[in-house]
């Protein structure tokens, strides 16, 4: 409680806001993109595999630096937006959430497309003999069976936002209300050489993210176990 006395509380509001909408439009895009990722079978599905995969692997500066050109009024995507929307995406919140669709997508698609391949076509089969749907099987066969995966998804999707530092700098900047998330307001801190606001934020965002993976494995380990996993 002491260490929570020496922070403002709005960064650890902004970045739960941003981690939880992020992680909502990532569930709404990451389930349907990972079944079709799940049964198509072409070269174009290994490079928007690659594609997808690439915040995993890229500098998240390098990320945020392709991103700020495409998101800026002078470039690209930013460009049309300002012109046609009149709306702005670098340093603010909604650019922010963009980005950090992109940064988690990995996180989100991989635990879902891996547990859709592992389930047996067979299930997929007997759902269609029966009359339903392709949509009428996936929302009411097979999700149900993957509900596991999907709650992992999307925890890891939220901690993993939650965390985030270089790409949120780069779009956001850190305009106090904002844009300045609890990662930047750490980065403030040790700057300023405030290091007890650094550790409280840091602590803060520590056993957020802690008890977020626990609950992942405590689920895992003590779901009720269906034949099919």
């Amino acid at each position: 409680f002491l260490l929570l006395n020496c922070i403002v509380l709005t960064p650890i509001w902004l970045s739960l806001k941003l981690a939880g909408i992020s992680t909502l439009v990532l569930l709404l895009i990451g389930l349907p993109l990972a079944y079709w990722l799940s049964k198509w079978r072409s070269f174009v599905k290994i490079i928007l595999e690659a594609i997808i995969t690439m915040p995993l692997v890229l500098p998240p500066s390098v990320l945020g630096f392709y991103l700020l050109m495409a998101f800026s009024p002078q470039h690209g995507i930013g460009s049309w937006l300002q012109k046609v929307f009149n709306v702005q995406l670098v340093f603010s919140f909604p650019g922010l959430v963009l980005a950090s669709v992109i940064y988690s997508m990995p996180f989100m698609i991989g635990p879902i497309k891996s547990a859709l391949q592992q389930l047996p076509v067979s299930l997929a089969q007997a759902s269609y003999t029966l009359g339903k749907s392709e949509r009428q099987t996936f929302i009411k066969v097979l999700l149900p069976n993957i509900r596991a995966s999907v709650l992992t998804a999307a925890i890891l999707t939220f901690a993993h936002t939650l965390g985030e530092f270089g790409v949120v700098l780069m779009i956001g900047g850190n305009i106090p209300g904002v844009t300045r998330v609890a990662s930047i307001a750490v980065y403030d801190s040790v700057e300023n050489m405030d290091y007890r606001s650094a550790n409280a934020y840091s602590l803060t965002l520590f056993c957020i993210t802690f008890i977020m993976v626990i609950s992942v494995f405590v689920f895992n380990k003590y779901k009720a176990k269906s034949p099919l996993e």
